[in-house]
């Protein structure tokens, strides 16, 4: 079989529509969109002849860390046609979609990591639905100085507002700014739009609660949250017991969270079953750029040399020099350095979900520990957060 890589166009649309149902599913009578691919993507194919056998996207997004809006390839819709795969057809694909992205770092959410791993991202977070039985939120305590009330189109911009102060206190969260978010579909996406307000400062919103009501009105109906996002712990009662309300038709609700989250700390039970999961992975493009773009204490100084051995893909291969100053860091290349972390280990530091210690104990870093607490420091601060799923 010869084959040939190239990106994909308007005209691809319905062999990329084919080849996407057959990896997940979907509905074959889909119309084309006006605009394919959508501005902010990038698509790539491969093909046998002017047949598809696999593709890829990247979209062009920014991640929250350490308060700072990280430009984020996001990678998605990664399908092989069930007769080629195993056939090493991905691999050109990520070349080709990696080379072309100006971001420092890449995410994706993968169904088989393995696959992805020899490409050299690793497992840093995962995007968790989960249940709590209606009838337990009924028992929340009720909300001091915060009502609710239904969201309307002038509260978009607090709505946003409220997702852009939690998510830049975490570590991951997309921005959900840029061509790819429509924040006019706040309103219009879900059954309903609540809004956490200040009962004495002027209706000023503290949180946001979007959900599906579902079907049926009985304890098998299921109440669906796609976001539920409190600036403070009143708002969070206030929204819990909004949902509460519906116990008598509802037996439960299923809630997109990650990592800890703190909206649990207001519940007066411990249930919280996760029923559905999607693993998050990472990559680092561009060692420099990422490095340089985080931010820390200013009380934190120190110089760190370091080195990433291993990129199948070979672009992050090398010795760095990190300045850490002023609260800025600063990367650059450097001279040889002893401490060598794997592209998955690197990964893993950068998005501070893994100690130095337990790099090690995986086979992900290797060299001096003389530096471990510092890099522990320097970047495991903060919650890691996805909640967006692409």
């Amino acid at each position: 079989m010869h084959t040939t890589n190239r990106r994909l166009a308007r005209d691809d649309w319905h062999e990329a529509l084919r080849l996407g149902i057959e990896g997940f599913g979907g509905d074959r009578s889909r119309s084309q969109p006006d605009v394919w691919p959508a501005k902010g993507q990038s698509c790539w194919g491969t093909f046998d002849g002017d047949r598809m056998v696999a593709r890829l996207a990247g979209n062009s997004y920014h991640s929250w860390f350490d308060g700072v809006e990280v430009p984020t390839l996001g990678v998605c819709g990664v399908t092989v046609e069930a007769e080629q795969r195993g056939r090493g057809l991905l691999a050109p694909l990520f070349h080709e979609l990696l080379a072309e992205s100006d971001a420092p770092i890449s995410t994706l959410y993968p169904t088989a990591p393995g696959i992805y791993r020899g490409f050299g991202y690793e497992l840093v977070g995962t995007l968790r639905t989960i249940e709590v039985p209606t009838a337990h939120l009924t028992a929340v305590r009720p909300a001091t100085g915060v009502t609710t009330r239904r969201a309307t189109e002038a509260d978009i911009p607090a709505i946003v507002a409220c997702y852009t102060r939690w998510a830049a206190d975490q570590n991951g969260p997309l921005t959900r700014t840029g061509p790819l978010f429509d924040h006019q579909e706040i309103l219009t996406s879900s059954t309903g739009a609540t809004v956490a307000v200040d009962a004495d400062a002027d209706d000023r919103v503290l949180g946001f609660l979007l959900w599906q009501r579902g079907n049926g009105y009985d304890q098998s109906s299921t109440i669906t949250v796609d976001d539920l996002v409190p600036d403070t712990a009143e708002a969070a009662r206030a929204l819990w017991r909004v949902l509460g309300s519906f116990a008598s038709v509802a037996g439960q609700v299923r809630v997109t969270t990650s990592g800890d989250d703190g909206i649990r700390l207001v519940l007066p039970t411990v249930a919280w079953r996760e029923v559905g999961t999607h693993p998050y992975m990472l990559r680092i493009l561009d060692v420099p750029q990422a490095f340089s773009l985080r931010r820390t204490s200013p009380a934190v100084r120190a110089d760190l040399a370091f080195a990433v051995r291993g990129d199948r893909l070979g672009s992050t291969d090398g010795d760095y020099a990190l300045r850490v100053a002023d609260g800025g860091l600063t990367c650059t290349p450097g001279s040889a350095s002893d401490r060598v972390y794997t592209p998955a280990g690197i990964a893993l530091a950068y998005a501070g979900v893994q100690s130095s210690a337990n790099l090690r104990r995986a086979g992900l870093l290797t060299g001096p520990t003389t530096d471990d607490v510092t890099w522990d420091l320097l970047l495991g601060g903060r919650s890691f957060h996805v909640r967006d799923h692409f």
